[in-house]
């Protein structure tokens, strides 16, 4: 079997005749970056409904009576009463509170299923394999499983709803059966409703796992239901319009949680549950969030359309000469035009003058960027005591 890491060529990217594969050294090898008209691709998430090949990510499979309460001791969301048919995302953080993996989960039946960036499954599954100690849990490497992404209006509506078989009150990170699942000698799969993306994080987005060696099938049969075929590049174009950061694109080897926006339990969308015990890196976490403020901050920003050269994911972001952050994910978007993510000095003003990569100049998207006004909790309270109220 091949490792949780290995590259899944999907059937649809080698079969279909419009797909163009991603570009090389991309995050997600071995998918379609788009199908001939990517910003047409876009257009469809926003008014209808696209469905995206992402079966670069490599999917792991928890089992065992302590999956859950074990998972719990180790990752930084709250997840050890994580109710059946259920998920969240999560981080796993190094002994400094750096970010090292990102991962969405989804508890069914007494399995607790992972997935993640392509390029992390093998540490990912290393890295729990090693905690496991004395806990009654298994972590198996699943390569015959691979991710398809509903993402607009009408991704859980009509005839895709009924397709999924996806309740109409089902909330954000609600899971449930495939309808082949209904007796134990068939096909595994799950639905797993997925927060909003796209700017104004409005667009409806639904992952469906799926048995690798049905992928084709459930394609052709969420295209029947009416959505769109789209690559990456339309997932990605949303995804930086709602300035939701990627592992390895958007963070480097010095991110910590609060740099990208991953504060917050499942209820705020977030992966890091600031109530729950102790795991690797808290101390970093609950420092910055009740004494401090982290040193850079995510931004969404807008370059200039007219430049020669693009930059690329890891170029510096400067402003009066001085390095002041690095680009992440770099974009164009069907609306708002060539954009990137990238983290910046917290104390970067929101009007700065920008230059990125070899020049191009950026600005700031101001919607998105909070100012630095309030006084952390905890640093409130040490004010106090020391009588600077």
């Amino acid at each position: 079997m091949a490792s949780a890491g290995s590259v899944a060529r999907s059937p649809i990217l080698l079969s279909h005749p419009s797909a163009v594969p991603t570009p090389d050294d991309d995050l997600s090898p071995g998918v379609a970056w788009h199908y001939g008209d990517p910003l047409g691709e876009q257009r469809a998430a926003e008014r209808g409904v696209v469905v995206v090949d992402r079966s670069d990510r490599a999917v792991l499979e928890l089992a065992g009576p302590d999956r859950l309460t074990w998972l719990h001791t180790i990752v930084t969301q709250d997840v050890a009463g994580l109710p059946d048919r259920t998920g969240a995302e999560s981080l796993s953080l190094d002994g400094n509170g750096r970010v090292e993996d990102h991962f969405v989960l989804a508890d069914l039946d007494l399995v607790t299923w992972l997935d993640t960036e392509h390029a992390r499954g093998e540490a990912l599954t290393t890295y729990l394999t090693r905690m496991v100690f004395r806990s009654d849990v298994t972590v198996t490497p699943r390569p015959d499983m691979a991710v398809l992404t509903l993402i607009g209006p009408a991704a859980r509506t009509g005839a895709l709803a009924e397709l999924l078989e996806i309740p109409a009150d089902a909330a954000v990170y609600t899971a449930g059966d495939l309808p082949e699942r209904h007796h134990e000698d068939e096909p595994l799969g799950f639905w797993r409703i997925m927060p909003p993306t796209g700017e104004g994080r409005t667009l409806p987005v639904v992952d469906v796992v799926v048995p690798e060696s049905e992928l084709t099938q459930w394609w052709t049969a969420l295209t029947a239901a009416g959505a769109t075929e789209a690559g990456m590049w339309t997932a990605e174009a949303l995804r930086v319009a709602a300035l939701r950061p990627r592992l390895g694109a958007d963070t480097d080897d010095r991110t910590i949680a609060h740099e990208a926006d991953w504060i917050g339990g499942p209820a705020e969308f977030g992966a890091v549950h600031l109530d729950k015990g102790c795991y690797r890196g808290q101390e970093t976490v609950a420092r910055v969030h009740n004494l401090g403020r982290p040193p850079r901050r995510l931004v969404l920003l807008h370059l200039d359309g007219s430049a020669d050269t693009r930059p690329a994911t890891g170029d510096p972001v400067h402003a009066d000469g001085r390095a002041v952050g690095r680009v992440g994910t770099v974009v164009d978007h069907y609306e708002l035009g060539p954009v990137a993510l990238a983290l910046v000095r917290r104390a970067v003003p929101v009007d700065a003058e920008l230059t990125v990569g070899d020049g191009t100049a950026a600005r700031i998207e101001a919607d998105y960027y909070t100012s630095d006004d309030s006084v952390p909790a905890g640093r409130a309270a040490v004010n106090r005591l020391r009588g600077r109220d």
